[in-house]
């Protein structure tokens, strides 16, 4: 069956295919097949840079016009050619040695010169996370922050019934209670930002053997550092086996992982917020909530998140805790996972995009929030009781507790009468009677 967004196995690549499509300029095969190019290209230029060999200026010109203009019809090049070898990094070097036999041969043998598979994948894949992190996952975390803030400030001054352990609790305001994830999320990403992009680059064991065999007199290490640090942008581990540690590139998934969690939260809190009422959601014309039930205008988009995240969060559980591990200087296992990075990153990006379009969708019910604080005068009974404390009042939680714990309904007469059979001053029950659940909020800092 041709592949096509109705046939693809993944829904990433099928119902989800338009949403996402822009990312298989970083996670597809042909991705994979440019980043490759890139460092090799630039590992060429880098050598040719150092006077190991010169590299003719046509050779350096149709180089540098491949590595920017690579193409599907190259990356097609480049799968023939695996067909033949049966390795990945090898038909990569074979197609660059192919594009400069028309330059000369003297010089083709400098592409991959002492590298293992590794060193490539190894700088292609950590550049290729590292540029999909800046220009794709952090602005679209910082938007979705940045909504949340907005959302926050419009709702300052907005009182509401708190609910612990679900049931009714001291008032709060709304747009703090969003500022709890703002501060949330702001946190986790000022951690992730402290990760470093790392690589590997030392041959076949991580020593440059094969290197140093052919130039014992050059400074392998310095010269490995100037070209990852340097040319790539990356960070170089210093003390490798054939592979990368993957330390660092675990930390980052568990960064996301929490940032995730965290927006799981987020996403079951507005759902339960919609569910009692204190939003209602925008209706869409022509679009069906339920096929049975006419009214309903389901929380879908909260929904869709909360899936996507958990699905991307079991996904990061295994990269995370799989990748560091590997048999002594290496086994294959890293390989075929490290093609999947694309898909718990995919569902992450998804979930973003469905978290925004839902909070879109949110219309504030001020009258039921009103009305919800009006039925629930039971929640001063914290404000009076700790006044009462300050007074020295004899045993004022006990008094309260027996006035207002497990009774069906307790209303401003209520209180207002329990305050007047209080042995205090006309002055701390004036001042008690002020205590209203539409006051009785507290201090929040400034945002």
């Amino acid at each position: 069956m041709e592949l096509q967004p109705l046939t693809a196995i993944s829904p990433l690549d099928g119902r989800y295919r338009r949403q996402l499509q822009h990312l298989a300029e970083y996670f597809s095969e042909y991705a994979l097949m440019k980043y490759r190019v890139f460092v090799e290209v630039e590992y060429l230029f880098f050598l040719s840079s150092k006077k190991f060999f010169t590299l003719p200026p046509k050779a350096f010109k149709r180089l540098s016009d491949l590595k920017e203009t690579f193409n599907l019809e190259d990356a097609k090049q480049i799968k023939e050619i695996e067909k033949k070898t049966n390795h990945d990094i090898k038909a990569v070097e074979y197609f660059l040695k192919s594009k400069l036999e028309e330059e000369g041969n003297t010089f083709k043998e400098w592409v991959h010169f002492g590298l293992t598979s590794q060193d490539i994948n190894n700088t292609a894949i950590p550049l290729l996370w590292k540029h999909v992190i800046e220009f794709e996952y952090l602005p679209s975390i910082l938007n979705l922050n940045t909504q949340f803030k907005l959302l926050a400030t419009g709702w300052k001054d907005v009182t509401m019934l708190a609910r612990t352990h679900g049931q009714p609790a001291s008032p709060t305001k709304l747009g703090k209670e969003i500022m709890v994830f703002v501060e949330r999320i702001q946190n986790a990403i000022d951690q992730f930002i402290t990760i470093p992009f790392s690589a590997k680059f030392g041959g076949a064991t991580g020593n440059f053997n094969a290197h140093y065999s052919a130039y014992s007199t050059k400074d392998w290490i310095k010269i490995g550092n100037e070209f990852v640090e340097k040319h790539l942008g990356l960070q170089r581990m210093q003390f490798t086996t054939q592979i990368e540690h993957y330390d660092n590139l675990a930390a980052q998934f568990d960064c996301m992982k929490r940032i995730n969690t965290i927006l799981i939260d987020f996403c079951r809190d507005i759902w339960s917020y919609i569910s009692i009422d204190y939003f209602k959601q925008q209706v869409t014309k022509g679009e069906i909530g339920s096929s049975a039930m006419p009214h309903k205008v389901n929380p879908i988009d909260f929904e869709n998140a909360e899936g996507n995240l958990g699905i991307a969060n079991a996904l990061f559980e295994h990269l995370s805790s799989k990748l560091p591990v590997s048999r002594l200087q290496r086994d294959l296992t890293d390989s075929t996972v490290l093609r999947n990075i694309g898909v718990p990153f995919s569902h992450t990006i998804l979930s973003l995009k469905s978290i925004e379009k839902g909070l879109n969708k949110l219309v504030l019910n001020s009258e039921k929030i009103y009305q919800d604080l009006e039925n629930n005068w039971a929640v001063v009974a914290e404000a009076i009781q700790t006044i009462l404390r300050r007074e020295n009042y004899p045993e004022p939680y006990e008094a309260l507790k027996e006035l207002t714990r497990g009774k069906n309904k307790i209303t401003r007469e209520v209180i207002q009468q329990f305050i007047d059979t209080l042995k205090t001053t006309a002055s701390i029950k004036k001042e008690l009677k002020r205590i209203t659940p539409h006051n009785y909020t507290g201090v929040e800092p400034v945002y």
